[in-house]
């Protein structure tokens, strides 16, 4: 079994969209894909992420169809915030994401969860997202905002994957017309190398499994 948790350098960067996009990658190179959105906040009705994700998860993994969105998403809340300040302080229980975990694995060879917001956007009061990393015993694909601003938030959260010994690869979701001005000089210079989700995932994505 592997597992990947796709995480962002901030909220509303584009965890969903690679999230999809490497269903259907990892599909195409034979795994039986599964997903999680293991909390998802700003829910008035149905989680709004966790639902396209589990629609397209049965799409290419019909088995997956026995579950329900409960086991997708376990742990939501109304309020669009940080899930310790949605729960209004109170301490979450993480059990339901391990019971919705271990139904996943019997049914797949891989498993992609989505995390919500930001590395440390707070589950606990001591508990961030990016310790469901650990939790899952995952390895991680942090996608990257292109807008002004990325440098700094790109080397702020691979600092804190190092720091914090967590396998990970990185990619840019390039929206900004401005970025290839801005920011990418720099990030080329630094890193020898600027991949992006519209040029480079599926050659980042076979580099998360070959870790």
């Amino acid at each position: 079994m592997k597992t990947l948790f796709i995480t962002a350098t901030n909220t509303d960067v584009g965890k969903t969209y690679t999230t999809l996009k490497l269903l259907e990658l990892y599909a195409r190179l034979g795994y039986r894909v599964g997903v999680m959105k293991p909390i998802e906040t700003g829910v008035k009705n149905a989680p709004k992420d966790a639902t396209r994700l589990f629609k397209k998860a049965c799409t290419l993994n019909p088995v997956l169809n026995a579950l329900t969105l409960d086991d997708i998403c376990p742990i939501r809340f109304t309020l669009p915030a940080a899930p310790i300040v949605a729960n209004n302080l109170e301490p979450i229980d993480l059990a339901p994401l391990k019971k919705s975990y271990d139904k996943l694995n019997k049914m797949c060879d891989l498993i992609l969860i989505e995390g919500a917001g930001g590395l440390l956007t707070p589950i606990n009061l001591n508990f961030y997202m990016a310790d469901l990393i650990p939790f899952f015993d995952a390895k991680a694909l942090l996608v990257c905002d292109d807008a002004l601003g990325a440098i700094n938030q790109i080397h702020l959260n691979l600092h804190y994957l190092a720091s914090q010994k967590i396998a990970y690869e990185w990619i840019i979701n390039q929206r900004d017309p401005h970025f290839e001005q801005i920011s990418k000089p720099y990030l080329q210079a630094h890193f020898g190398k600027v991949e992006t989700i519209e040029h480079d995932l599926a050659t980042v994505a076979r580099r998360l499994l070959d870790q």
